[in-house]
């Protein structure tokens, strides 16, 4: 899989990559990414006949920073995409994001999908990711050495290669707001997850430490039409790592939502 730069349209504050024809997938990447982040499920999804919207956040990839007053925030500048019946598929905070807008009861959701999404934190792992967002620097670029460790390991892949050059060139302020809305949050509270009526799947990878198949479990219990599935072998950057995998999960579950 290459991770090369795809073309973009601007749409409000976003640019955003389009692909395909057909119901509508909308997907979300996380905090420090871009847009390519999801290149190996644009293309799966392109070519089993759905067409892709895929933007990046504010301040990554090629979206302006536009300083953000929170989660509601970015929870707007995607709302517009939602112009026809779609599946929403976010990754970490844009997971985030996506059971944001499957809570609001929005009339176009009919799926949602959460990979890699955080739910109740215990203390010592709230503790250390609000230290990691209060220790970035909102001026200069930030050491990503930390965060690849926490993703890969020592494991020397594309993948790395691709997460670190686009950690290390996000816009630092946009980085550290988006960073920080993450930190803050300990995920939608049960009383929101009880509020998605659509199908909802929740997956992770069985050695993702931070957002933990348990978190998965927890959250698909708590929706009325949630499931959750587990990635053998996955951690946190799982739609990149484990690409066949993760599509066999997501292909299923869109075509039961929007075919």
């Amino acid at each position: 899989m290459t991770w090369t730069t795809r073309p973009r349209f601007e749409f409000g504050d976003l640019a955003v990559i389009e692909s395909g024809e057909g119901p509508l997938v909308i997907l979300l990447h996380g905090v420090g990414l871009r847009a390519e982040a999801w290149n190996a499920q644009i293309d799966a999804f392109g070519a089993a006949g759905f067409r892709v919207l895929c933007p990046d956040m504010s301040g990554h990839g090629r979206s302006p920073f536009r300083d953000p007053g929170g989660l509601l925030s970015y929870v707007k500048a995607v709302e517009p995409l939602l112009s026809e019946p779609s599946v929403l598929v976010g990754h970490s905070m844009g997971a985030l994001v996506a059971l944001s807008l499957a809570a609001s009861g929005h009339e176009h959701v009919r799926g949602v999908a959460a990979l890699n999404a955080v739910y109740q934190r215990d203390p010592k792992a709230r503790e250390a990711v609000i230290a990691r967002a209060t220790s970035l620097s909102a001026d200069a670029s930030n050491d990503p050495s930390g965060t690849l460790r926490r993703w890969f390991g020592g494991h020397e892949t594309k993948e790395r290669d691709a997460c670190a050059q686009w950690l290390t060139e996000v816009n630092p302020a946009a980085y550290k707001a988006a960073y920080s809305v993450f930190a803050e949050s300990d995920g939608l509270s049960d009383d929101d997850l009880s509020k998605i009526t659509c199908p909802a799947l929740f997956m992770t990878g069985a050695d993702e430490p931070n957002s933990t198949p348990t978190m998965s479990r927890k959250m698909a219990d708590l929706v009325a039409q949630g499931r959750a599935e587990i990635v053998p072998g996955a951690a946190h950057m799982m739609p990149m790592t484990h690409p066949v995998e993760v599509n066999s999960y997501l292909s299923g579950f869109v075509q039961e939502c929007l075919i």
